[in-house]
């Protein structure tokens, strides 16, 4: 029997960042498969949820939380660099998000592109690990190179994307609408078997799930 899990994922959250190197190193131990779904950020995908619930007490606390998570996991952690995420001074103060939105958009058609080739996982887990180092991620080949960490080529990556942007950008909106149907707004979220495990401080828990509905470790 295979284990398949989906997993609702966006670039520019620093919890799906701690999430998927977890899951990566779990899956190369236990046998079960992960679907990435990507998805666009909070801010874009539903900014009404961003000012009733996530304003600056959530973005002060992730702020904190975030860099203790990566230390504990022995993770390196700074905020992407620059950010994929346009923000513009807001009318009556604050900050919100562009309406123009290239390198975000760019980043998520190429993680939906990399999952239709089957190394969504890679990808992302490489892409990942480019944005929250701190490092330049648009200088030179830096993109370039975690692609082929991830076995892809980048080059037939941005092909695939450009001969058809709106078909990937209607796999981000289904893969939004997947993520409320399965029963959640936020990322990371884990879904197995019609089951929601939300954050990634539920990775224990979803492995406990996996190993109890018969779940073994791989052989070798």
């Amino acid at each position: 029997m295979t284990y398949s899990v989906d997993l609702y994922w966006s670039f520019r959250s620093p919890y799906s960042y701690l999430a998927v190197k977890q899951l990566a190193s779990l899956r190369r131990r236990w046998d079960f498969d992960i679907v990435p779904r990507i998805v666009l950020p909070t801010p874009l995908r539903d900014p009404d949820r961003v000012k009733r619930s996530m304003g600056p007490e959530w973005s002060a606390y992730v702020r904190k939380d975030a860099p203790r998570l990566a230390e504990m996991l022995g993770l390196p952690y700074a905020l992407p660099d620059p950010d994929p995420l346009a923000m513009i001074d807001a009318e009556g103060g604050g900050r919100e998000p562009a309406a123009d939105q290239p390198m975000m958009m760019r980043l998520s058609r190429l993680g939906a592109a990399a999952s239709e080739m089957g190394r969504g996982l890679s990808f992302i887990d490489e892409v990942a690990s480019l944005l929250w180092s701190g490092q330049d991620w648009t200088a030179d080949d830096a993109l370039a190179d975690a692609a082929a960490r991830a076995g892809l080529d980048l080059e037939e990556l941005e092909r695939a994307v450009n001969r058809a942007p709106e078909r990937f950008d209607a796999a981000l909106e289904e893969n939004a609408k997947a993520l409320g149907a399965a029963g959640h707004w936020g990322v990371p979220t884990m879904v197995f078997a019609g089951e929601p495990f939300f954050g990634q401080d539920r990775i224990p828990v979803l492995l406990w799930r996996l190993r109890k509905a018969g779940m073994t470790e791989r052989e070798g």
